[in-house]
Parts: C-alpha cells; sequence; structure tokens
C-alpha cells in the first residue's frame, strides 16, 4: 500500500529528577552535597532510509514516545540518558506542525535527520547548588519534560522526470515499457491510484527517475478526482512529460486536455508551469483522424514544444523520446544543481529563551497565561513540594522583577495565573510595601 500523507504524535522523553543527599562516611567530619543529576530524556528523530518508499509504518501507529532519562544517585552518580526514538521515513518526506502549520523540516536527502522533539535536561543535584554562603542545600531540580508535537507526515516523490496526462492516455504502459516498473494496466480510467517511480536507461552510464503520476484531471486542484494529493509529487520533477492520446478512439481532444493539464500546474502553484516540458503523442499506431494529430503536433511546435509521436504498447519512437528526456533533464540539472554531499541535516527544534523573554494574556476563561520557555523550564523543574527548592524559584523570579510585571499588565490578588503546567493565584500580600518603597524613592528624588 502506498501511503504518502500520515499525521502523528511524538513525545519526547522526560530529564530524570536531581538528587538530595549528603556525603556521610566514617572518619568524614565535613560531609558535603553529594546528589548527582539526572539524565537526558531521548529525543525524537525522524531519519531518512532510502530503502523506504511509503509512510506505511505510520498508519498502524501514531503515537511515540522516547525514553525517560534515570534520576540521579547519591554518591555524585548521574541517572542514565534516555534511549532517542529514531523514526525511519523515505527520501522525500516533510515534516509539519499541526499546531503552528510551520514546517519543520525537508528530508530530501539519503541518511539526514532532523530531532522533531528534544528530549528534557536532566534535574540537577544538590551538588549543584552547593555554595559558600549555603554549604548544605537541601533541594535538587526535577527533570524537565520532554517536547510533545502533533506533526504532519507528507511524502513528495523525488523523481527526476513526471508523466503527466488524462487517465487511460498510456502513462502506466509507458513506464512498463521503458523500465522495470509494473503497475496495473487496463481499459477503464483511475487504475492507477497511486504513483508509480521506475529507473530509465537511456545508455549505459546514462539513466534516470520516472515517476507515473495518477491521472490529473481538470478541477484537480481543487481535490477533484484524485486531486492535489498528487499534484504535490509534480514539485519534485525537474522534467514533465506530457501523454496525449491522439487515437481520436476516446473521442478527446489532445490539445485541450494539454492546456488543461497545465491550467491546473498553474493553479496549484504558479512556478510548475516553468518547468521544462516535453509533449509525447501516444497511441498512434491506432490513429482515426491523421488531420487532428497534424493539427496538434503543428500548434504544439509552434507553442515551442518538443513533440514526439509515440506508440507505448508497441515501443515505436520510444527511443528518441528518452534521448530527448535525457537532454533536457541534463540542462535541467545544469541551471539547478543538487547538493550531492549534503548528507547529515541535524537541526534543534527549539533554541532556549532567555529567562526575560515572556509573554501574558488573558483567556476567554479569566485566568492569565504566561508563556516563555526558559520561564516554563524553571517552573516545570522546581520541586514545589520542597520548601527550599520553591524559594530557589522565588528568588529567580524577584531577580527578573517577575511579580511586578504582572501587576503592570493588570494582574490583581486573587487572579489565576497559568505558567506552563503549573496554576498559582497571585497574591498581593506584599503590595503595600512595594507602594510604601516606591513612595520612598519619589520623596528622595524630590528632596533632592
Amino acid at each position: 500500500m502506498f501511503v504518502d500523507y500520515v499525521e502523528i504524535e511524538v513525545t519526547a522523553g522526560n530529564g530524570g529528577n536531581g538528587m538530595v543527599t549528603f556525603r556521610k562516611e566514617k572518619y568524614v567530619p565535613h560531609g558535603g552535597p553529594n546528589g548527582g543529576d539526572g539524565g537526558k530524556g531521548g529525543d525524537i528523530v525522524l531519519e531518512v532510509d532510502s530503502h523506504l518508499s511509503t509512510l506505511l509504518d505510520f498508519r498502524f501507529q501514531r503515537h511515540y514516545r522516547a525514553e525517560n532519562g534515570g534520576d540521579g544517585h547519591s554518591k555524585d552518580m548521574f541517572g542514565k540518558n534516555g534511549r532517542d526514538m529514531v523514526l525511519k521515513v523515505p527520501v522525500g518526506t516533510i515534516v509539519h506542525d499541526m499546531e503552528t502549520d510551520e514546517t519543520l523540516c525537508d528530508l530530501a536527502h539519503p541518511q539526514a535527520r532532523f530531532i522533531v522533539a528534544q528530549g528534557g535536561e536532566g534535574g540537577r543535584g544538590n551538588a549543584h547548588f552547593a555554595t559558600s554562603v549555603q554549604q548544605a542545600p537541601k533541594f535538587a531540580e526535577k527533570g524537565e519534560p520532554g517536547e510533545s508535537r502533533k506533526l504532519r507526515l507528507e511524502l513528495k516523490l523525488l523523481a527526476d522526470v513526471g508523466l503527466l496526462g488524462f487517465p487511460s492516455v498510456g502513462k502506466s504502459t509507458l513506464i512498463s515499457a521503458v523500465s522495470a516498473a509494473r503497475p496495473k494496466i487496463a481499459e477503464y480510467p483511475f487504475t492507477t491510484l497511486v504513483p508509480n517511480l521506475g529507473v530509465v536507461s537511456v545508455d549505459i552510464h546514462k539513466s534516470f527517475v520516472m515517476a507515473d503520476l495518477p491521472g490529473i484531471i481538470e478541477g484537480a486542484h481543487e481535490g477533484v478526482g484524485l486531486g492535489h494529493r498528487f499534484l504535490r509529487h509534480v514539485e519534485r520533477t525537474k522534467v514533465l512529460v506530457h501523454i496525449l492520446d491522439v487515437s481520436g478512439l476516446s473521442g478527446r481532444d489532445p490539445l485541450h486536455d494539454y492546456h488543461v493539464l497545465n491550467e491546473e500546474l498553474r493553479l496549484h502553484r504558479e512556478d510548475l508551469i516553468q518547468l521544462p516540458q516535453i509533449v509525447a503523442l501516444n497511441k498512434t499506431d491506432i490513429i482515426a483522424d491523421e488531420e487532428l494529430v497534424q493539427r496538434a503536433e503543428d500548434q504544439l511546435r509552434q507553442s515551442g514544444r518538443e513533440v514526439y509521436r509515440i506508440s507505448a504498447i508497441t515501443r515505436k519512437g520510444l527511443e528518441p523520446l528518452l534521448y530527448a528526456i535525457w537532454n533536457t533533464l541534463e540542462k535541467a540539472r545544469e541551471a539547478d544543481p543538487v547538493l550531492e554531499n549534503v548528507i547529515v541535516t541535524e537541526i534543534k527544534a527549539h533554541p532556549q529563551d532567555d529567562l526575560r523573554q515572556w509573554k501574558i494574556s488573558k483567556s476567554d476563561e479569566g485566568y492569565w497565561i504566561v508563556e516563555g520557555k526558559a520561564l516554563e523550564k524553571l517552573v516545570a523543574m522546581t520541586n514545589v513540594d520542597n520548601e527550599y527548592g520553591l524559594r530557589r524559584m522565588q528568588r529567580s523570579l524577584e531577580r527578573i522583577d517577575f511579580n511586578n510585571k504582572l501587576r503592570r499588565f493588570g494582574v490583581s490578588e486573587g487572579d489565576t495565573v497559568r505558567i506552563g503546567r503549573m496554576e498559582f493565584v497571585f497574591e498581593d500580600d506584599d503590595i503595600d510595601r512595594y507602594q510604601s518603597r516606591r513612595h520612598r524613592r519619589h520623596s528622595t528624588e524630590a528632596e533632592e
């Protein structure tokens, strides 16, 4: 089964928790903190496997989760890092974030990799927080939660040449005649329901990949017939070959078909109409109206197209067509070279933000939502059940003047504030002290 569109949900592993322990050994009178750090959570990694040609495996499993990091231990022993989960995808897979509709990556090269969800950092043990002032810290960090994302994977076939044509014009017959591909061939429309790829050998050192795309009809850009589901595969090709039925037995007008197909390309994506095009007049072994064929050939040549008469079923005229395709493809490659030496592309999903970079908004339900990567991380990695850990978080918030900024945004006592997964009621107990301090400052400035 050919599958070129799936939706999945991925969750990276959580970081392990840091440990709160103290060194207690015989004959060691001053044992300090020795709690180890938690291990890093595993990443979710997409990796290209050139042996795959479909996204079929993702149809049977939609949720993927990487391994969590291990918790820290005493004696400064770190927790184990969680194993990455590597998901194999075919060449040409494009990854979209469903929530933001952002295109995250285009895995168009063999062995390309992309970290689509980062594992959480391990929490630091209490050994990290020992200072000359605080020699026995009784708190440690929790592990950071791993990233979670809903993704849309789309496969766009990587083919040098794409065959375009209405249903039953002979595209499948042509690709079966010039390559080892064996698509289903029958005398009814839409026999081909999935794209077929074939490697075409023109000469001993000349070959290219040809794609037989399912029949595209008028209105395909709006989803009519097999629709834009297969139009997107055209975007990867460098040369387009129009297959037109000129037998006259089907009642089709080849010139009308040609213009309709080009219009569908333009409506799907404007730049597709600029791709090099070759026209193959097929079924010339059973021509019913020679004048129709000649008129179509003359008009297409006048418009600047290379035109070749062929019969895919008898293989007549195929050799000149293949050499013409090869020559056109070589010119297209020179104009748009592919960076064959690009092997690995590894990109972090999100850069770390500064603790002072955050934004606030009010929900329809009336509570306040504070968003900021570093701020959410601080809250998530704080053990709020630990008095000393909670004090450390409060000191970090005081350093960035967090409470005063909330007041300036309009947050008042009793309002609910949500930061990441934590929710708290804003208490303005120190508002009098704040106003008194501001009053004293203003009075001093006035006296001066």
